[in-house]
This record gives C-alpha cells, structure tokens and sequence, in this order.
C-alpha cells in the first residue's frame, strides 16, 4: 500500500480508539449514575466524589472521535449524522443533564438534591440508551426495517447494563465498607443480564449484516476470530468470579471486576473492527470512499501528531493523581482573613 491509501486508516484507527476510550471511561462514570437512584444519600455524595474529577475529561475522547469523523470522512460524517440526528440530540440531552446536575446536586439546598440526583440518573440512562440506538443503526447499515429497528433498540436497551457493570467494577475499587458491597452486589444482579445481552447481540449481528457474517463464518477469517470469544467468555467468568466472593473482593482483588469488564469492551471493539473492515459505513462507504482529499489528510494529519499525545498525557496524568480511594465530597467555604 501507499502512503495514499494508509493514511485513512490511521485516520480510521485514531477515530476508533478515540471512540474505544470515551466508551470505557465515559462508560463507567455513566455507570455510576445509572446506579445512583439504589444509593443511599450519603452513598450517592461518594459515588459523584468518586468520578468527579474524571467525567469531564473523559468526554474529551468523544470529541476527538467526532471530529476526526467531521474532518477525515466529512461523506461518512454527513450519513452517519443525518442518520442518527434523533439519538444524538437525546445524548446531548442526557450529556447536558448530567453536567447541570452534577454541580448543581451539590449547592442545592435539602430538598432540591433529590431532584438533581434523579436528573443526574436520568441523564447517565438517557445518554447510554442513545449511544446503544447509535451503535445499532450503524452495525444495521441504517436500514429502518422491522428486525433492524428490533435489533438497534435491543442494543438500546441493554448497553446501560454494560455501562452499569462497569460502573459497578468502577465502585468497588474506589469505595469501601458498606458501599463496596452494594457495588459487588450491583455486580452481581447487572452481570448475568449484560452477558445474555452480549450473547444475543452478538448472535444476532450475523443475522443482521451479511458482510459481517460473511467474515465471521468464511474460512480462514473464522480462526481469525475465535480466540476473541474465547477471551471474552474467560474475562466474563473472571469477574463473575471475584464478584461471587466477597472475601476475594476485602482481599484487594475487586479491580479485577473492572478490569475484566474493560477487557470485554476492548475484545468487543476489535472484533466489530474485524468484521466491518473496510467499510466505515457498513455496505454503504469503504474507508477510502469516505475520506478527504489527500492534501487534506496530509495537514490533518499534522494536527492530530499534536493534539493525540496531549489528551493521551494528560488523561495518564489525571488518572495518576487522582488515583486511590474516593473521598467523602464537601464543599468547603473559603474562611476570612482579617485585613
């Protein structure tokens, strides 16, 4: 291949990891507010300290996707937007819900944080339910057929138990005490629903798309493919493990929940890549259809060397000082000095 024909794909690789780590890290404070209505009032103040100096930043990766979609395959950018006008307004909706409430939840008086709660949850739900719609019309082709329509709000309605299990994991390494084993017993009650969810969908994709099937069951590209559910139902039985023993969880163990669940994600990821490849759109626009000019490519691809490396040191960077143990949130008043 020519210089020519991969820059779109690195261009392609950078818009999909992008994607890849807003799901995951925006995924698992999103998780956290799906299960914030099942805390207690004092357990909902940790759970917001827990991800409160992450949530804003993750949501950096999202912007980074959607631009390199915008300026790397502005073709696919215009489909894929016309498609999903719908589910990405209710995103942002769910988005700006939960950056309202979650400075508002903690300056409101008694009786309102309530009300702030409930929309910081509703947010984190709405905004989950949009990303499954999305990422199901796209596996579709944006077909509004019936069995298409069912599989897209399939995926809709069982994405938020992926998020909420990640949240979950999220929890029980941050947390502690009582807290922690209500996250391990989230875990427990999300876990068996996420994974028929991922069986299901993962049947179902075939059956859906005949370019993913023809990947899936053509030979060699089936051997290709095998050690990912292998990996995936060894990373399910991981956590279903450690949460199934609250004594390997006080042992230090806990993260291993959050790493399996994480683990799942990736394998996710890199399967779907494996079997759309090349389309960006599936059956509709190949890669090189899509993108811009080369010259284009060329200056774009100057700025994302500059940007890409700064939003990754600076997210290793966040998650290194903030890393440990929540702390219980407060706000405290700046005291007088006497002149």
């Amino acid at each position: 291949m020519s210089f020519n024909d991969i820059l779109p794909l690195i261009f392609m690789a950078v818009m999909g990891l992008a994607l890849l780590a807003y799901v995951v890290l925006d995924g698992y404070d999103l998780g956290v507010g799906i299960l914030l209505p099942f805390a207690t009032d004092a357990e909902k103040d940790i759970m917001v300290s827990s991800i409160g100096p992450f949530w804003d930043a993750n949501e950096t990766w999202l912007v980074l996707g959607i631009g390199v979609l915008l300026v790397a395959f502005p073709k696919a950018h215009g489909l894929v937007l016309q498609a999903l006008y719908l589910p990405v307004a209710v995103m942002l909706i769910g988005l700006t819900l939960r950056g309202v409430s979650f400075d508002f939840r903690v300056k409101a008086r008694a009786e309102r944080k309530a009300l702030w709660n409930g929309l910081f949850a509703l947010g984190s739900l709405l905004a989950a339910m949009a990303q499954g719609w999305m990422l199901g019309a796209w596996l579709t082709g944006f077909d509004n057929s019936l069995w298409p329509l069912l599989f897209t709000a399939g995926i809709a309605l069982t994405l938020p138990t992926a998020y909420a299990m990640l949240g979950a994991g999220w929890l029980i390494m941050k947390t502690w005490d009582a807290l922690q084993l209500k996250a391990v017993g989230w875990a427990r009650a999300v876990i068996l629903p996420m994974g028929v969810a991922l069986v299901g969908i993962s049947l179902a994709t075939p059956m859906i798309s005949p370019t993913v099937f023809d990947k899936w069951f053509s030979m060699p590209e089936f051997i290709g493919l095998l050690p990912i559910p292998v990996a995936c139902a060894a990373a399910f039985y991981a956590a279903f493990h450690v949460i199934s023993k609250p004594k390997v969880v006080a042992a230090g163990y806990g993260w291993v929940v959050f790493a399996s669940t994480v683990l799942l994600f990736v394998l996710a990821f890199f399967g779907l890549a494996y079997s759309i490849y090349p389309y960006i759109v599936i059956d509709k626009l190949t890669v090189w259809q899509a993108a811009s000019a080369h010259e284009s490519l060329v200056v774009i691809f100057v700025g994302t060397a500059i940007t890409l490396p700064v939003i990754v040191v600076y997210t290793i960077f966040m998650y290194r000082v903030f890393w440990g143990r929540a702390s219980v949130l407060s706000y405290v008043a700046p005291v007088a000095r006497d002149s």
